[in-house]
């Protein structure tokens, strides 16, 4: 924003100019404009932001939303924002200690819920902040070619007769499966143990390393199956197909141990520090309990930071510019 320069016009001239341009403009314009900035000053004092530290967990999409969410706090609101780069658990860890206030994309952690929410009976430093509008699909996915020209490979029943296809120097004389990064929700072992699936998972190691493998699969047609997920801006260019599963069912993940169905569609949420979300007179609390987007919102800004190669800042200004009306609604 570019900041205006005044000057003292201590002539007779400058002062007979600026009586000229108070006629011309009119007095009822500059009382109508003096309004609208008593008014301006008032909503924005009216606005008390403290602290926010957000956790930032391993993926582009969640970097995506800490990012706009971290970017609008700090620009409309006068919030102080520190990015803490943590992995899963390790974010809920830090909301007992007030080293992190908001998890801003959760996929679903019973096991941690049990630790940190007060009504399942855990410690209570962790609460739940409301769907972030973001909607999490989990599935086993082949590139598009080798759909195309092995469909029956899209049925789990089916994957055994093609377990040589998919052997690797590390997958132990077994079909090879791409798991992404061990910390994130997934039951793939137990899954192709209980299905009794000739493969072996093989880690690897994140988000930037399973992009870069099915991107290789696709162009060089290779045969590879995975872990993956959305949203994601990688199915814009690259449509990778899901493989059948036992379909979930409720309770079927219950056992972490015997899991032998698919992964559910999951609406992800916002975890908050108890401590942090009670400050009520907060205008930081009150935006982010607000805070909702869709799937093409996020695939849009992860785009600008994976693909344009765009700092995180600089890609949530960008979406933030060009969506003031949604950004609006955030902070009214």
């Amino acid at each position: 924003m570019q900041r205006m320069k005044y000057r003292t016009l201590t002539s007779a001239a400058a002062v007979a100019a600026v009586a000229l341009a108070t006629a011309a403009c009119g007095s009822g314009e500059i009382g109508a404009q003096t309004e609208s900035n008593k008014a301006q000053a008032s909503s924005a004092a009216s606005k008390n932001c403290g602290t926010i530290n957000m956790a930032v967990n391993p993926w582009v999409s969640y970097e995506a939303s800490a990012y706009v969410v971290g970017e609008v706090a700090k620009s409309r609101l006068g919030c102080e924002v520190t990015y803490k780069e943590l992995k899963e658990d390790v974010s809920w860890q830090g909301f007992g200690t007030g080293e992190v206030d908001v998890v801003i994309e959760d996929w679903g952690h019973p096991d941690l819920e049990k630790k940190f929410f007060k009504d399942k009976g855990g410690d209570g430093s962790a609460m739940d902040g409301g769907p972030n509008g973001n909607k999490g699909i989990i599935h086993w996915y082949v590139p598009p070619w080798l759909a195309k020209e092995n469909p029956d490979v899209l049925d789990y029943k089916n994957l055994n007769k093609y377990a040589d296809k998919f052997k690797t120097s590390e997958s132990g004389g077994k079909g090879q499966f791409l798991g992404s990064d061990p910390s994130y929700v997934q039951f793939d072992e137990a899954i192709i143990k209980n299905l009794g699936l000739d493969f072996q998972v093989v880690f690897s190691g994140g988000e930037a390393a399973s992009l870069e493998a099915f991107k290789k699969a696709e162009a060089n047609k290779e045969w590879l199956i995975g872990y993956f997920w959305e949203p994601q801006y990688l199915f814009a260019d690259v449509p990778l197909q899901a493989v059948k599963l036992p379909p979930y069912t409720d309770g079927c993940q219950d056992d972490p141990a015997k899991v032998a169905c698919d992964y559910p569609d999951t609406v992800l949420k916002k975890i908050l520090s108890t401590t942090w979300a009670g400050q009520a007179d907060d205008a930081g609390v009150a935006f982010v309990k607000k805070f909702e987007w869709s799937n093409e919102d996020q695939n849009t800004v992860a785009k600008y930071i994976a693909v344009d190669k765009m700092s995180p800042e600089d890609a949530a200004k960008k979406w933030i510019e060009e969506n003031k009306a949604k950004v609006d609604a955030w902070v009214a």
